[in-house]
């Protein structure tokens, strides 16, 4: 498979129509290992390109290829085996409120087949850690701000061991401070884990922070795919527009520096 698909995940000629077009002719590719920022405008495709690749929509037309598999015309059965593969944040955290912290991590740690309930403690204890929010462990989801909500889900989805992330929109509304330290644990867990990561985001800090190349999706279509940098070479209108409102938005008071320092111990260890 590994020949006939080289790259862990590929659009090939894909295309999406609700009431109107929202992927046309789609075409690129994520290495193993590499994080890939999807950016562009509200409503150009963004989301429903991360849902293509878990196997929630399926292409009008074109292929999508992920975990070197073909999972285009995939019965649901098969989508699940890729999913213990490739697993997605949400943006709302998609956690269940009547369960703590450590139970909401739990329940993804108990669909592991190699799950051992000798040292189920220490596994959830080590996730919290690794992300950072050992203090949480007994608070309920509705208890906790965005970010943390984000970084417990971020825990739940690392316990399924996944090769691949797919991030929705990590640090929106969540505070400055927070941000950073989303934005560290993404680099650690990539430099660590080498995951392969697929990042939803209009936050361009985070961009040039942990991705390797970046696809603007503009009007159904990708209107560049390369490396961060060459966004900046670009003369596209609509690139160039948006590249310029980024500006004015971090410029206000209160937008924060891609520089601050993060949470704790986190920023030791990138």
């Amino acid at each position: 498979m590994a020949e006939e698909f080289p790259h862990y995940i590929e659009f090939r000629h894909v295309y999406k129509t609700f009431d109107k077009p929202v992927l046309v002719d789609s075409n690129f590719y994520v290495d193993s290992g590499q994080t890939v920022a999807i950016i562009g405008r509200s409503g150009v495709g963004k989301s429903v390109s991360l849902a293509h690749i878990m196997g929630f929509l399926k292409p009008d037309k074109g292929r999508v290829i992920v975990a070197h598999e073909d999972i285009t015309d995939f019965s649901e059965a098969e989508l699940n085996r890729v999913r213990r593969k490739v697993t997605m944040v949400f943006q709302n955290g998609a956690l269940f409120d009547s369960l703590t912290v450590a139970e909401n991590i739990l329940f993804s740690l108990e669909l592991r087949e190699d799950y051992n309930a000798k040292n189920r403690d220490d596994v959830v204890d080590g996730l919290l850690h690794l992300v950072g929010i050992s203090d949480a462990r007994d608070a309920y989801p509705a208890d906790l701000a965005t970010g943390y909500r984000r970084a417990v889900a971020i825990a739940r989805a690392l316990a399924a061991e996944p090769q691949c992330i797919l991030y929705d929109e990590p640090t929106t509304m969540v505070d400055p401070i927070m941000s950073d330290h989303l934005t560290l644990l993404m680099l650690r867990l990539k430099k660590q884990l080498n995951l392969t990561s697929v990042v939803v985001t209009h936050d361009l800090d985070l961009l040039h922070r942990v991705a390797d190349a970046v696809i603007f999706l503009n009007k159904g279509n990708i209107a560049y795919f390369g490396p961060p940098a060459g966004l900046y070479q670009s003369d596209n209108p609509d690139i160039n527009e948006f590249l310029e409102l980024d500006k004015v938005i971090r410029g206000a008071p209160g937008a924060h520096s891609p520089f601050r320092s993060g949470l704790g111990g986190l920023a030791k260890d990138i």
